[in-house]
């Protein structure tokens, strides 16, 4: 049975497609790699950075915060929002 494949074995147009970019590059959390860098909920510029379009807080795994410091902007970005320094949702028009 040469020519039979089975259900789930890919053919090699399948297999072409899936090929590997190379390694990726290791996200560094800013805060280790810059010492003088403080978080501080009054900074809204520097929360700003991680905060998407719609005021969502943007998740670690994407900006290469490590779990330290992204214990500590979550608070401070709370913080700003309920000081009213950042708001809680963007509304759209």
């Amino acid at each position: 049975m040469k020519g039979r494949r089975t259900r789930n074995e890919p053919t090699r147009d399948d297999r072409q497609q899936f090929r590997r970019r190379g390694p990726a590059r290791r996200k560094v959390c800013r805060f280790c790699a810059d010492k003088e860098a403080v978080i501080d909920f009054k900074d809204v510029r520097m929360l700003g950075n991680f905060l998407s379009e719609r005021g969502k807080i943007i998740p670690g795994r994407i900006t290469g915060n490590c779990a330290r410091h992204q214990r500590q902007l979550t608070a401070a970005v709370k913080r700003a929002r309920t000081v009213a320094l950042l708001p809680f949702t963007v509304t759209s028009v």
